[in-house]
């Protein structure tokens, strides 16, 4: 009996061991996003960042955003820490070009005038020098250059940069002079354009449901196995379906072909919406990485998120970015991965339309809004006082992994970040809504996480978690969303028992319908070119209809589609595909 015991205590030493000490990351990312100025004169305050460019140098990895007033440095992807440079432009910076070349980073803005090209040996310090004074002025001064990216071949020894935003004009391509500070050749070529007649995520709108014309923007090249690839994002960063695709090229500057399995990165479900204009790189373990700008919108159309997501090249040199649950905890790595699904840990997300409490209500703002994964609604206290605080039900005693605290800017007066901007409150876990024990206090040090994620240091079994506030800047507490991760110990889900998939007479078009599932917090649909391809994700939650009409589609291409459900302890086995011509 004694040795039975002695080996129940060692299995639960190793599984603690297995699932203790775990470090993993939660689009969107957390880093301190920077209120600013853009749009004092209507009064409207919001933290921001998009257009991300994360930039691997010597080992170190650099991030880039839109009007930011510097850049963000981190060692491993994880912990991010501001950047306040010695200059910089005093309109600040739009969807920033960086590259690394050698033991130098080089930085360029959006721009429809002559600026300069910045380079850095040491980007950690902020200090700025000028590579280029005063880059040359285009002869059309309306194609910019805006939305710039720089890349530097290797095996070619040139430098190129490559541009655009409109709905208007192309994504352009140019060489450089690299004899003579970078400045343009002066043949810049038209590359790509949007054809959203035959591409259906091409088009605008809230689910591709508009008829504006829609944008090009966010050039950049990668280079891979000697072909090269040109990815750009449409059609709007202002909705759900904002995404990356991609063309390909046996030459930097064309003739580019359009990838069959575009778009490579989209993200149109979930709590983390929109998923274009950003960049891919590579970690220090040879893995690849897109980032993009999720779509929040509170405060204006245009107030935005940072997310990064899984990606690389198949066999068949594809580029794909995998975004299935892309806004639920995942691994960082710590070693080269081998399939699109290693870093994702099964950490399901427990607190969707659970109950919540709340200290005091201001209007309308209620609680409920916590737990319903939409980052535009929110919960707001009478009173931005210490001890307000938020309880959240999860129906009966679960492990809690992970939380995400996600902060709203309500009615602010707040155009820039500085010492006074920083988040604080405090964690507690109980059984029985009596007895609270704290599991995590965010108050040792003035940070603002306005996308607060914390790993628990080990589970937490808990059936009520407490947020207790500290500290915010803004005028009122107001809160999104508190999202919980974790695993109940229920049966999994069962896989949907009818499935089928319609093509439209518009082929830009499926219509999707499926059986529900007992117990399912949601689906995933995921669809491909081939049934080994399958790199696009929608997810549905299960109190939504168990349809859905995609309108992502490119019209000469076939594709094969698949369903998983999924509840609070994993995921479904994945259906069998389905063809559709």
């Amino acid at each position: 009996m004694k040795s039975f015991f002695v080996l129940l205590l060692i299995l639960s030493l190793i599984v603690r061991a297995q699932t203790s000490g775990i470090k993993s990351y939660c689009n969107p990312i957390d880093v301190n996003y920077q209120y600013n100025f853009e749009q004092k004169k209507l009064q409207i305050s919001y933290r921001s960042a998009a257009d991300p460019v994360i930039i691997n140098h010597k080992g170190e990895y650099f991030l880039f955003a839109t009007i930011s007033g510097g850049w963000w440095h981190s060692k491993d992807l994880l912990n991010w820490n501001f950047v306040k440079p010695d200059k910089w432009p005093v309109e600040d910076v739009c969807a920033p070009a960086a590259i690394s070349v050698r033991d130098t980073l080089f930085l360029f803005q959006s721009t429809f005038s002559r600026r300069p090209i910045y380079f850095m040996t040491d980007p950690k310090s902020g200090h700025l020098n000028y590579f280029n004074p005063l880059t040359e002025r285009l002869h059309d001064s309306l194609c910019g250059p805006w939305d710039p990216s720089l890349f530097y071949d290797e095996d070619l020894d040139k430098w190129y940069m490559y541009w655009g935003s409109s709905n208007v004009y192309p994504i352009y391509g140019d060489e450089l002079d690299k004899n003579n500070q970078l400045s343009f050749k002066k043949y810049f070529k038209k590359l790509i354009y949007l054809h959203p007649k035959e591409h259906g995520w091409e088009r605008f709108g809230y689910e591709h449901r508009d008829t504006i014309k829609p944008f090009i923007e966010g050039a950049w090249m990668t280079k891979h196995n000697k072909k090269y690839y040109l990815m750009y994002g449409a059609p709007g960063t202002e909705y759900n379906v904002y995404a990356n695709g991609v063309y390909t090229s046996d030459h930097p500057l064309g003739p580019f072909e359009y990838a069959p399995n575009n778009p490579v990165s989209y993200k149109p479900g979930g709590y983390v919406t929109g998923a274009g204009h950003g960049n891919t790189f590579q970690d220090n373990f040879g893995n690849w990485w897109n980032t993009g700008t999720p779509w929040l919108a509170v405060n204006w159309n245009f107030e935005r998120r940072i997310a990064m997501f899984p990606a690389g090249f198949d066999n068949d040199g594809l580029m794909y970015s995998n975004t299935r649950f892309g806004d639920f905890p995942h691994y960082l790595p710590t070693k080269k991965w081998n399939g699109k699904n290693d870093l994702f840990i099964g950490w399901m997300l427990l607190s969707y339309r659970k109950n919540a409490t709340a200290s005091t209500v201001l209007d309308d703002f209620t609680p409920d809004n916590l737990t319903d994964e939409n980052p535009r609604t929110f919960w707001i206290a009478e009173n931005n006082n210490p001890g307000e605080w938020v309880v959240i039900d999860l129906k009966k005693v679960k492990s809690v992994r992970a939380l995400q605290i996600n902060f709203t800017d309500y009615k602010n007066n707040i155009y820039k970040s500085d010492s006074s901007v920083y988040t604080q409150f405090k964690i507690y876990s109980s059984t029985d809504n009596n007895k609270w024990k704290q599991i995590a206090d965010l108050t040792s040090e003035k940070r603002d996480r306005p996308n607060a994620y914390i790993e628990l240091p080990e589970e937490v079994k808990t059936q009520y978690i407490k947020y207790e506030h500290v500290y915010v800047a803004s005028k009122y507490l107001a809160i999104s969303d508190i999202r919980i991760f974790g695993n109940d110990d229920s049966p999994l889900p069962e896989t949907p028992k009818t499935f089928s998939v319609k093509r439209d007479d518009d082929r830009r078009n499926a219509f999707i319908d499926w059986s529900e599932v007992k117990d399912a917090v949601g689906y995933n649909i995921l669809w491909g070119i081939k049934p080994d391809k399958l790199y696009q994700t929608y997810q549905v939650f299960a109190d939504k209809e168990t349809k859905l009409e995609l309108r992502a589609l490119t019209v000469n291409q076939d594709y094969y589609f698949a369903i998983e459900a999924f509840n609070e302890s994993g995921v479904s086995q994945l259906s069998e595909t389905i063809y559709c011509k």
